[in-house]
């Protein structure tokens, strides 16, 4: 079921609108950055790269298993943020749902002018990717909120335009794709219409929900993604996402790295 035409053209403009609308502060120079990173593998190198060190107090909310890692680079004052291990099952706490808990209470404590979400994802080979691709998403949607309700279904798919950054892709020549989030690591069927429909090239877990809580607040947000499986391909997801995690986290360390020396110095609207 879905809405009229013409408003649902006009839900959408909105939402692409409100999550563009340039700040106040564009034109100051970026001082403090946020990664939001969801996996201790995938931020290690990056952690490394930095010269960043482990906050032993880091401002959350007392047991929550959240870790900070904190440190100057360049002009930069940089974080890396993951949600840790669960407390229960000692596993990295992927998904949506940690994401966003994160994202709110780093920009909360942190005030960041940048949030870069950086982590793996699925690739689709019929839009073009490859195994370690590495991907800026131009737009975020879900593909497991499904409401078939009149305007319910768009706040569903939540689709968002990351913060534009022309300047930054044409230097450094990145790829641009659409994301598409859900908290499975496998496709279903009817998953797999939602990300069709969503014309996205690349899957994951976070991107979408970190963009609603940067836009929610209004703080830009970053969606950088490296392709550790081809979602559309012939190997087992999960295989294929463990086979290549490893190397695919130190492409993904590469191009983070690339992106905030290009940031360095800049004011938002310079990227």
């Amino acid at each position: 079921m879905a809405p009229p035409e013409d408003q649902s053209e006009q839900v959408k403009d909105e939402s692409t609108i409100a999550a563009s609308s340039p700040s106040p502060a564009d034109d100051r120079p970026v001082s403090t950055i946020v990664f939001v990173i969801a996996m201790q593998t995938e931020a290690l190198p990056l952690v490394n790269k930095f010269q960043l060190v482990e906050d032993v107090d880091p401002p959350f909310p007392k047991g929550v298993p959240w870790v900070r890692y904190y440190g100057n680079y360049k002009d930069l004052k940089l974080n890396i943020v993951c949600p840790g291990k669960d407390t229960v099952l000692g596993v990295d706490s992927v998904g949506t749902i940690s994401s966003s808990l994160l994202t709110y209470a780093s920009i909360q404590a942190l005030k960041p002018d940048l949030i870069i979400n950086a982590g793996t994802a699925g690739g689709f080979k019929a839009k073009g990717a490859s195994i370690g691709d590495v991907f800026i998403a131009s737009h975020a949607a879900f593909h497991d909120r499904r409401i078939p309700i009149p305007v319910f279904d768009l706040y569903g798919v939540g689709l968002r335009q990351a913060f534009p950054t022309p300047n930054l892709l044409k230097e450094l020549n990145l790829k641009v794709g659409k994301l598409s989030t859900g908290d499975s690591l496998d496709m279903s069927p009817v998953d797999e219409s939602s990300i069709t429909a969503n014309d996205a090239t690349v899957k994951d877990m976070e991107g979408a929900a970190v963009a609603y809580v940067s836009d929610l607040l209004k703080v830009p947000a970053i969606l950088l993604k490296a392709v550790t499986d081809i979602v559309d391909g012939d190997k087992p997801t999960a295989e294929e996402f463990l086979q290549n995690l490893a190397a695919v986290a130190a492409a993904l360390d590469e191009a983070a790295t690339q992106i905030v020396d290009f940031i360095s110095g800049k004011s938002l609207s310079e990227l």
